[in-house]
């Protein structure tokens, strides 16, 4: 091994006196302060101008009787390996063994399945947010380690925002912006006057930045866009998706239906002669079909403001209105990531780009379009193009992968056929599923059919630091340390901050950090050094970091060397020069700075997904209603339209046991948000427990009652840890028992989470059944056969 000097404490040394390290969280960095060895609070990093009150969480949660303190193995499995009955995953007892016999039984059943069935039979997608540090991202090291032992079936895309990924390159060439490359927040301040906000600008996503953030900056920039005056509008089922101190115009709308209310926009502007015909003519192609389309020549339905209003809900007036407003001042139209992750969601974000085209500002400062400014923390900062920390997962040596959200497709498929972005391609046989940093009894919908495809593996194998509702289904279970208890680097790519994460404690019982467990592995498997490329943990810091100087150099930004860094606990990158403006560059001179599309232009018809010739997905931006919402006829055995949201007091399900998130839950489940209106209607009052449930399945929470909200919509953040009664009930307020598991067309086979229809009842079946989510399973301790 190639190693350097230890970057951070030994163990022997973080066990005396009192002491502070940098660390990094995806929801803020922060300095864990130590005493004696055990960790007694997390305090927000200095230069945090709004630190999240999740890091509150953080120290009860290491701690947490929840821990997954060492190796264990599903008796079911113990005793007949991959004859084991798999209907007893999540209910079964486990039995805890050492790290030798884990580690054997994982490198036995790898070469087991891989010599009969080939790495085509392994599924090492492993989705999920993983640790804030590259390092230690236990994704990215999945990948490295299944693919230098031969390979796997991947996961491609992601829930996020999976269809603009694969649409938006048809579009506009790539799909940089989804991920935060907007204009940035300076230039909109200095030139915007109006943003009109599809979705709203939800705050509390801004406490959560991917791969962590010095500072929090959502609140900062809105509060300073109000000062230079600009004005908003907020359209999302909800009031709540925009801070009251914005003053936004609310325009209440029905979920699933603004890409018709952006129709109905663009229909405006081109019958007032408001849009911009030589933008149009110069920097875009397909308008001419795409007008056609507007006016109803190839339907008989011109997609008018008044058609639009009976989708909708939202008046004539105020469509019209909109359009005119935006075409008379500079306008930046930015759109959540909750619109593409719906029935057809490629169609908002492809009218969002003709509408902006329509505008003519797509270039210009302050204008255009943008997505993501009401998702999460960084979007539109102003960074310039420097590195952040990387680690590479190598390459597959399969090349195969399905797309992320056809999981339970895969697993209940095998051998089928499925069109994904002008391909057809085949789901793969899985017989052992490798499973670390995620969750996808959290992220994935309809889990009541993930619990049967969940069956049909032979063995899964899961990384986990707490009994999360994933370990707790699978038949071996390695304790994997937390960030506190390691030593990594990490950053986000919108973020002006390189973070220095410090080893805190020591492991946790006997976990052991992600690295070294594969390290282990690879070394029973014969593929260590390719795994490793002879880097220790010090050792690939090192290299993390060179590549960050490496990349500084060349734009002539000098840094420190990996000890100063390291001891200052962070490395700040300088404020670019200039503001970013989306695309400007090619709107000076597109036959200079062409887009990477077919014609080098805006493709607001695409003749490559004309040529795919799905019945799902048009070659242009199109109307097409979902497969549930409040205008189709199930809405009359299923009337009110679930909306589910990001939690305000966690990320996803992490730290779901902790006091923040438990504080936020009603009668300890999960918020439904509701209507009064559709409340009495239903004999509900707030605190009620109350069943949500349509033909998938059904879950418990806790009633909210809320008059700024769309009615005939209920509201469920996500994030509950998954408590299934049976596969009729859920108790705890996991909300994608409910949602529907069918991809967003087949151009990106995204997920559709946000299309579903459900009904609410009061519970009035006795008592309402215990919440069970965050009790550890039975464990026997092998040594001395007794049960803990």
């Amino acid at each position: 091994m190639i190693s350097a000097r230890p970057p951070a404490r030994q163990p022997s040394d973080i066990s005396r006196g009192t002491h502070r390290v940098p660390s990094l969280s995806h929801w803020g960095a922060f300095e864990a302060v130590v005493h004696d060895g055990r960790l007694i609070r997390c305090e927000p990093f200095a230069k945090d101008p709004a630190p999240s009150r999740i890091l509150d969480a953080m120290v009860e949660q290491i701690y947490s009787p929840l821990r997954v303190r060492r190796p264990a193995v599903r008796r079911g499995w113990l005793d007949k390996r991959e004859a084991a009955d798999r209907t007893c995953r999540g209910s079964d007892e486990y039995v805890e063994v050492s790290w030798e016999t884990a580690l054997g039984l994982v490198a036995e059943e790898l070469q087991r399945v891989r010599s009969l069935y080939g790495s085509q039979s392994i599924f090492g997608g492993s989705y999920g947010w993983s640790s804030a540090g590259r390092l230690h991202h236990a994704r990215t090291l999945t990948h490295r380690f299944l693919y230098s032992g031969g390979g796997c079936i991947d996961q491609q895309g992601n829930y996020s925002w999976g269809a603009a990924q694969f649409l938006l390159p048809h579009v506009i060439g790539t799909y940089a912006p989804v991920s935060g490359r907007v204009t940035d927040w300076q230039s909109i301040i200095a030139h915007t006057r109006l943003i009109i906000a599809f979705g709203g600008l939800a705050l509390k996503n801004g406490d959560i930045t991917s791969g962590g953030a010095g500072e929090h900056s959502m609140g900062r920039w809105l509060e300073r866009s109000v000062t230079a005056g600009i004005d908003f509008v907020s359209i999302s089922p909800t009031r709540a998706d925009a801070p009251a101190f914005i003053n936004a115009q609310w325009v209440g709308i029905r979920p699933n239906t603004d890409t018709a209310l952006m129709l109905a926009m663009a229909h405006t502007l081109l019958v007032a002669e408001l849009h911009d015909a030589a933008f149009l003519s110069s920097h875009c192609v397909g308008f001419d079909v795409f007008a056609d389309y507007l006016l109803g020549k190839p339907d008989g339905v011109a997609k008018s403001a008044q058609w639009a209003q009976t989708l909708t809900g939202v008046p004539r007036e105020t469509i019209e209105a909109l359009a005119r407003r935006a075409a008379s001042t500079r306008t930046m139209i930015t759109v959540a990531w909750s619109l593409q992750r719906g029935h057809h969601g490629e169609q908002p974000y492809w009218a969002a780009v003709t509408l902006a085209a329509m505008l003519g500002q797509i270039g210009l400062p302050g204008g255009g379009f943008a997505f993501g400014h009401g998702s999460m923390n960084g979007v539109g900062n102003p960074r310039g193009d420097l590195p952040g920390p990387e680690m590479s997962a190598g390459k597959n040596p399969i090349g195969r992968g399905i797309p992320c959200a056809r999981l339970t497709d895969m697993l209940l498929a095998p051998g089928e056929t499925f069109a994904f972005n002008g391909k057809t391609l085949t789901y793969p046989e899985i017989r052992l599923v490798y499973w670390a940093g995620g969750n996808p009894f959290h992220h994935h919908q309809d889990l009541n059919r993930l619990m049967r495809a969940w069956q049909v593996p032979e063995t899964i194998v899961v990384h986990e630091s707490w009994w999360t509702p994933t370990a707790r289904r699978a038949d071996i279970v390695l304790p994997a340390t937390t960030t506190l208890e390691r030593n990594d680097i990490g950053g986000s790519s919108r973020d002006r901050f390189v973070l220095a994460m410090h080893q805190a404690i020591a492991p946790i019982g006997e976990s052991r950090n992600d690295f070294d467990i594969y390290r282990a592995l690879a070394a029973l498997g014969g593929h260590e050094q390719t795994f490793t490329d002879g880097l220790d943990e010090t050792g690939w810091l090192h290299r993390i970091y060179q590549g960050i100087r490496n990349g500084c150099a060349q734009r002539g930004v000098s840094t420190p060397a990996f000890d100063e860094f390291w001891q200052a606990g962070h490395l700040e990158y300088p404020a670019p020069e200039k503001d970013f403006v989306l695309f400007d560059a090619f709107r000076a001179d597109p036959q200079r700075h062409p887009l990477a599309t077919p014609s080098g232009r805006i493709q607001i018809f695409s003749d490559a997904v004309a040529a795919f010739g799905y019945d799902d997905c048009p070659p242009h931006a199109s109307w097409m209603p979902p497969a549930e919402w409040l205008g189709s006829s199930l809405a009359a055995q299923w009337p009110l339209h679930l909306v589910t949201n990001q939690p305000a007091d966690k990320l996803h399900s992490q730290l779901d046991a902790g006091s923040v998130s438990v504080a936020g839950k009603v009668n300890g489940r999960a918020p439904v948000w509701m209507h009064p209106h559709d409340a009495k209607a239903r004999g509900i009052g707030a605190g009620d427990v109350v069943k949500v449930f349509n033909e998938r399945g059904a879950c418990l929470g806790g009633a909210v009652l809320d008059e700024n909200m769309q009615p005939s919509v209920v509201i469920m953040p996500t994030g509950a840890w998954f408590d299934p009664q049976d596969a009729r009930l859920e108790r705890h307020g996991n909300p994608n028992v409910l949602t529907l598991d069918i991809g967003t067309s087949k151009l990106a086979q995204a997920p559709s989470a946000l299309t579903a229809l459900v009904d609410v009842v009061k519970w009035r079946d006795g008592e309402a059944p215990p919440v069970l989510a965050h009790r550890r399973p039975r464990i026997w301790q092998a040594s001395n056969d007794s049960a803990d």
